[in-house]
């Protein structure tokens, strides 16, 4: 055998030129072309398409499965990631209708509704009329808690009446007071038991 790159006799077989070191190209082509005759198959790997690469450890591919088996896994796996599961329907934290008896709200939603629409002598006539309703009980407080909140601003407003901004802002405030007041009042007459606007986070008459 001669190298192709010196012209170095070798002996029959020779892999790389003892001379030189290049490579017998055509030995170590019959090499290649023996291994990858004689590897085994199944080994995971799809052969022909390199970019596919190893069905468990391509990055690409994921950990999936090849065959139906992999597809139901994978399924499986997607139908159980928290985004995939079902939402719950959204509960409004102010709203406690559903604490009351709906007997005690259809009979008593007359004197809730006289607790927003008549202002101070309003919540007293409801707290007389129906003192055991706890539905009737429910929009005093939050009646009251407007009724309360509309006179401190109007003491305000009073104390700084000789200011120009304090009472224009004491005016706006009371009117946005009156209209919740207004949509306290259509909640009731809807059956509904929904904390006042507002005022709702103040402390007091919780």
């Amino acid at each position: 055998m001669i190298c192709p790159k010196c012209g170095s006799e070798m002996n029959d077989g020779s892999t790389f030129c003892t001379k030189c070191g290049a490579a017998l190209g055509e030995n170590v082509q019959n090499q290649n072309s023996n291994a990858q005759q004689t590897a085994p198959e199944g080994n995971g790997a799809f052969q022909g398409n390199p970019q596919m690469g190893n069905s468990q450890g391509n990055p690409q591919m994921g950990n999936q499965q090849a065959g139906p088996q992999g597809a139901y896994n994978n399924s499986q796996m997607y139908n159980n990631m928290p985004y995939g599961m079902p939402q719950q329907p959204y509960v409004d934290p102010k709203d406690h209708t559903a604490e009351f008896d709906p007997k005690d709200i259809s009979e008593n939603k007359v004197m809730a509704l006289t607790a927003y629409l008549l202002g101070t002598i309003g919540i007293i006539i409801a707290l007389l009329a129906a003192k055991e309703s706890p539905y009737t009980g429910f929009h005093v407080r939050q009646s009251l808690k407007l009724t309360i909140v509309n006179m401190l601003i109007a003491m305000i407003s009073m104390v700084l009446c000789w200011t120009i901004i304090v009472p224009f802002a004491g005016a706006v405030c009371a009117i946005i007071i009156f209209v919740v007041r207004i949509i306290c009042f259509f909640q009731v007459c809807s059956g509904k038991a929904k904390e006042a606007a507002i005022v709702s986070s103040f402390g007091f008459l919780s």
